[in-house]
């Protein structure tokens, strides 16, 4: 897939272009509160599917604002979002669930809100891993997937090595134990201290790249175990603030376009599928 994060100066029509133009098979989106956007995007789409791709893959986001509220304030603005995705019936949604702060319960709650939302709509919603959500925490989630065995994530293991401050070497057995739940991948490496490195084919970055397509590799291993044919997969290297940049200038230290496409590429040779 790929993002529209970092792609917000352009138009939907000239951004489904450029997807085309680079061989992905469908797209992540966040959609800025832009009534006119979303009508355009939604028009180009089932133009594509007309007449280019009938089975281009369509991700929305689910990502609130962050803001001070309580839990039922947040859950039915989480739960207007969803419904408005739902309405766009996108192949499946990509939702930052929940806070870190809130206790067990209170997101155990939420979470089965969006259960519910996607059993109704019968669209799959996928739990980003994340910084800020239920989701943070390595150790902590495998709490929520005994009370939610079919919840389905996305894997972004960038955010569980900031977090704890590793390169999780020392968690392989938990890692394991969630790759049954993931359904759809976020190819960004992070390290210890940043959930982006500023290239990931750098050499000084070797480990590291080498690391998550091990992750990666184990994860669609454990989907196929169950008979999973097919897995999307989102370069998702980011613009500022996610990208460092040079001190002054402001100059972004790669080009976020050209390393999520080389990421696609690497993953198009070297993941054995």
């Amino acid at each position: 897939m790929c993002t529209y994060w970092g792609c917000e100066h352009q138009s939907a029509k000239a951004f489904l272009n450029a997807v085309l133009a680079n061989g992905y098979n469908g797209v992540e989106i966040n959609f800025p509160n832009d009534k006119s956007f979303v009508e355009e995007f939604m028009f180009e789409l089932e133009k594509i599917r007309k007449t280019v791709e009938p089975h281009f893959i369509f991700i929305a986001q689910q990502v609130l604002s962050n803001r001070a509220e309580t839990v039922e304030e947040y859950t039915q603005r989480m739960k207007e979002q969803l419904d408005l995705l739902v309405s766009l019936k996108p192949d499946a949604i990509n939702s930052h669930t929940g806070k870190d702060y809130y206790d067990f319960h209170e997101n155990c709650k939420i979470i089965e809100i969006a259960e519910q939302i996607a059993k109704d709509s019968g669209i799959p919603i996928w739990h980003e891993i994340h910084r800020g959500r239920f989701s943070f925490h390595a150790k902590t989630l495998l709490n929520y997937l005994e009370y939610f065995q079919e919840l389905m994530l996305i894997a972004d293991f960038s955010h569980f090595c900031v977090v704890s401050e590793s390169s999780l070497k020392d968690q392989k057995s938990i890692l394991t134990q969630l790759y049954p739940n993931v359904k759809h991948i976020h190819a960004r490496i992070g390290f210890e201290q940043s959930p982006q490195v500023n290239n990931p084919f750098a050499p000084e970055w070797k480990n590291h790249l080498e690391q998550y397509l091990v992750w990666w590799q184990e994860i669609i291993m454990a989907q196929a175990k169950q008979g999973i044919t097919e897995m999307t997969i989102t370069p998702e290297f980011g613009p500022f603030p996610y990208m460092p940049q040079e001190p002054f200038t402001q100059k972004p230290l790669a080009n976020q376009w050209d390393t999520n496409l080389m990421m696609k590429h690497y993953l198009q040779q070297n993941l054995n599928t």
